[in-house]
């Protein structure tokens, strides 16, 4: 195959960019499509804060009768690169139908970008920030992703590696069944407010819960400062995140726990499963794509785990007892039976704290990959 691969130059080729995988993945069960035009916000420098501390480039790849047959991106984040004093550069949003030749030519291309500005490695597949995708699926093909991850198929992991790349990092993602009976969960989380002057912030509706937004954040900058890929997010990175998530939060999904001065230490976050209503949607949002969200906001049986934290004062203090019975008591309300955990590293057992004593199953995994230029 002649491998042909060409810079994303008009707003028309970055819609085909993000409109790429929907058509690889057309006819697989397991694969949730993205709203199209959210993933062209994020592609847009205009639009996506995170070019901030960032830049990149995109590229499709076309085979000899003009056909596109793969995509990726090259990313930059100056930000974390000055935090880890390392010259990375970063591919993100790969796919490819099953041709080494393309997974060649996309890859050479982002490692081309990488020498031309000075990189000495290329990692991936990682977004702009830490809450964009990252990773490729390693196992877990027949599981259904959640709007926070992705599907690819089988035969990206090799045809990586043998491109001379290596693991870097694994993220995991657990299911999790809720517990019928949480009482364990109240006792334990009633000691630990006494114990450590801590309580539960009671919010009535969402006007009440933008005056913690900032403390929110602060604990998250904090907290995830030591994971892999992540880079301090700004005021306005920060702004672009509540306005993506805080819009469709529902208030029984949300748990912020306050010290005796009235300030965030931990939170939990989470959001109703997306996941079907996506397929649903197809990557539009109208004219019915609005509706099935909707529905899936409302009517549920799965939520994603989207933001947990806890700051390192209160860690391994049993603070997660006070957010998962907050929580528990919603998924009880409201009829939850699972918990998506969404992807977090391998080695974050505080993460994995949190569901430690529940029912849990490993049921996907996703590889990031690293190679010196």
């Amino acid at each position: 195959m002649t491998v042909t691969v060409k810079k994303v130059e008009t707003r028309k080729d970055l819609r085909r960019f993000a409109e790429f995988p929907n058509h690889l993945y057309k006819d697989n069960p397991y694969f949730v499509p993205q709203i199209i035009s959210m993933d062209m916000d994020t592609f847009d420098p205009a639009k996506n804060r995170a070019y901030e501390v960032c830049e990149g480039s995109y590229w499709l790849a076309y085979d000899e009768n003009g056909k596109i047959v793969g995509r990726v991106a090259g990313i930059i984040n100056h930000r974390y690169n000055e935090k880890v004093g390392q010259k990375i550069c970063r591919f993100g949003w790969i796919d490819f139908i099953e041709s080494q030749e393309v997974a060649d030519a996309l890859l050479a291309e982002v490692e081309k970008y990488g020498r031309e500005h000075g990189m000495e490695e290329v990692e991936g597949p990682v977004g702009f920030l830490e809450f964009d995708v990252s990773g490729v699926l390693v196992e877990g093909f027949d599981q259904l992703p959640t709007a926070y991850g992705k599907y690819n198929a089988p035969y990206y992991e090799p045809m990586i590696l043998k491109d001379g790349y290596e693991k870097s990092v694994d993220f995991v993602e657990f299911l999790i069944k809720v517990p019928e009976d949480i009482s364990r969960y109240e006792r334990f989380a009633d000691l630990v407010a006494e114990r450590y002057e801590l309580r539960e912030a009671k919010i009535r509706n969402k006007r009440e819960l933008n005056q913690y937004v900032p403390g929110v954040f602060k604990v998250m900058n904090a907290c995830y400062s030591k994971l892999h890929g992540f880079s301090e997010l700004s005021p306005a990175q920060c702004e672009d995140l509540k306005n993506q998530f805080f819009g469709n939060l529902r208030l029984d999904y949300v748990s912020i726990i306050l010290d005796k001065n009235d300030e965030v230490v931990a939170f939990g976050i989470c959001l109703p499963s997306l996941s079907k209503a996506l397929q649903k949607a197809k990557g539009h949002l109208f004219p019915f794509g609005w509706a099935h969200i909707l529905h899936a906001l409302r009517h549920n049986d799965t939520i994603d785990a989207l933001l947990i934290a806890i700051s390192d004062e209160y860690k391994s203090k049993g603070v997660n007892a006070m957010i998962s019975t907050k929580l528990g008591r919603g998924f009880i309300k409201n009829g939850i039976r699972y918990i998506e955990s969404t992807r977090e590293l391998e080695d974050n057992k505080s993460m994995q704290n949190i569901w430690g004593r529940q029912e849990t199953r490993l049921h996907k995994r996703a590889r990031v990959y690293r190679k010196s230029l």
